[in-house]
Order: C-alpha cells, then sequence, then structure tokens
C-alpha cells in the first residue's frame, strides 16, 4: 500500500468530522444494544416474539420520535463504517487490520439495514437469511467445513468478548479514563455479547456437522436457544440486562473512545 494512500486514510481517519461520525456511530451501537437487551427480557417471559438487530430498529420506527432518531443511527453506522475502514488502512498490523474491515462491514450493514427500515422497504429476517445464507455455501464443495469453522470462528470471537469484559481489556479502547458506570457496564456487557455470539457459533456448526442449514440462525435464534435451556427465562434475563448494559458501555465509549 503506497504511502500516499496510507497518508489520505489517515487524513480523512483523522479529520474532525469522521470522529465525531464515529463517536456518533457508538452512540448508535448504544441505542440498538439497550432494544436488543430490552426484547431479549420480553422474549424470556412471553412477551416479546424476536429479538435482534432488526426488531430493535423497528422499535425506532414505530414513534415519530423514534422514526427521526432511526435517520441519525443510519448515519451514526455509516460514519462508524467509514472510520473503521480508514482504520484498516493506516492499520500496520495484520490482525489489526483484518479486525477493523470486519468491524466497517458490520457496522456498514447494519447502516443499511437501519436505513431499509427508515426508508420503509422493509428488512429481511435474520434468521431465515442467515439460514439460506448458510445453505448456499453448504451447496458448494467444502462447504459443510466452511460453516463450521465459520462457527468456531464466531465462537473465538464470544470468548475474546467474555475475556475482554472480565480482564477490562476494553480500557485500552478508551482515551481517557471512564466514570466508574462506564466501566461497570464494560464489565457486565462484554461477557454477557459474548454468550450470544457462542451460542451463535454453536448453531452454526451444529448446522455444519448435522448438515441442516436451519439450525443456522441470528441473533434471534441464539437468544432463544438460551430460552431453552433449564432456567432458561432466568438466563435469558441475565443475558438481556448485559447486552443492555453493553449499550451503556457504547454511550461512555462515545465520549471516550480513541477515534
Amino acid at each position: 500500500m503506497t504511502s500516499s494512500v496510507t497518508n489520505a486514510a489517515r487524513g480523512a481517519s483523522d479529520h474532525p468530522l469522521v470522529e465525531k461520525g464515529a463517536r456518533l456511530g457508538y452512540a448508535s451501537s448504544g441505542v440498538v444494544h439497550l432494544l436488543l437487551g430490552w426484547l431479549a427480557v420480553q422474549l424470556a417471559w412471553g412477551s416479546g416474539k424476536d429479538a435482534d438487530q432488526s426488531s430493535a430498529l423497528e422499535q425506532l420506527a414505530g414513534n415519530p420520535v423514534g422514526a427521526v432518531l432511526l435517520w441519525v443511527v443510519v448515519l451514526g453506522f455509516l460514519l462508524l463504517g467509514i472510520w473503521q475502514i480508514g482504520e484498516a488502512v493506516v492499520a500496520r498490523e495484520t490482525t489489526d487490520r483484518v479486525k477493523a474491515i470486519a468491524k466497517a462491514a458490520g457496522y456498514l450493514a447494519l447502516a443499511v439495514t437501519a436505513f431499509r427500515i427508515a426508508s420503509g422497504s422493509g428488512s429481511s429476517d435474520s434468521d431465515k437469511q442467515a439460514s439460506s445464507f448458510t445453505e448456499t455455501i453448504m451447496d458448494n464443495p467444502l462447504g459443510q467445513l466452511a460453516v463450521g469453522l465459520g462457527g468456531l470462528v464466531v465462537i473465538g470471537v464470544g470468548v475474546y468478548h467474555v475475556v475482554k469484559g472480565w480482564k477490562k481489556k476494553f480500557r485500552e479502547d478508551l482515551a481517557s479514563s471512564p466514570p466508574h458506570a462506564v466501566e461497570l457496564a464494560g464489565q457486565v456487557g462484554y461477557p454477557a455479547k459474548g454468550v450470544a455470539l457462542g451460542v451463535l457459533g454453536i448453531l452454526f456448526v451444529l448446522a455444519a456437522v448435522q448438515h441442516d442449514a436451519n439450525k443456522a440462525g441470528g441473533i434471534d435464534a441464539a437468544l432463544k436457544a438460551l430460552l431453552e435451556l433449564p432456567l432458561g427465562p432466568v438466563i435469558l434475563t441475565i443475558v438481556g440486562l448485559g447486552i443492555a448494559a453493553f449499550g451503556l458501555y457504547c454511550f461512555g465509549r462515545a465520549k471516550h473512545a480513541k477515534v
């Protein structure tokens, strides 16, 4: 990669507008995780049906104030995704570059989903989308292996989140010392999100082992799998509250993040 491209990316990434956009993106993530946590608690006690990012965004679209906020969320995720692309370009380590690219893809995908809901063009069922995507992959040679390995990667990401929260490694993402409440939210939120991701990864591994794409799913399927465990409502409630805590941490990160 040429130095001119790197310098241009660094300049764009350090632009005040992009930096403020990244902070807006973290705040947008906070909104989504707070709503997702609330949907998970509702699901735990039988008063809800779905609990995923699309459902959380649809909650915003359900009232005039939320509909306006939803457009802010679209902008926030878009700018955060752009900032992550800049971070990928200037990253020196391959692992940092891969992480930034993955995050950029995730935030831009959320921006697209939020835009579709805000513009009234609807959203896709995350579980059906995941199953369809898994089936397409498994129809190819070595597709079953690819799905299984992908599931293991997601499990690894989940474990990483748990460790990151337990050991407070998220403090490395912050430019200044946050209030104790923000740190506590990170300690609770990261492991809860890690549990949800771990279960999601297990579903993909099961889909690969059993060669059944219907076993795969999105976050909604992972949370519903927790509900089926002994003391499922209690476990899902704890995870849901933890995801909401992660949302609160995201608000703190919006102020204190290194950007």
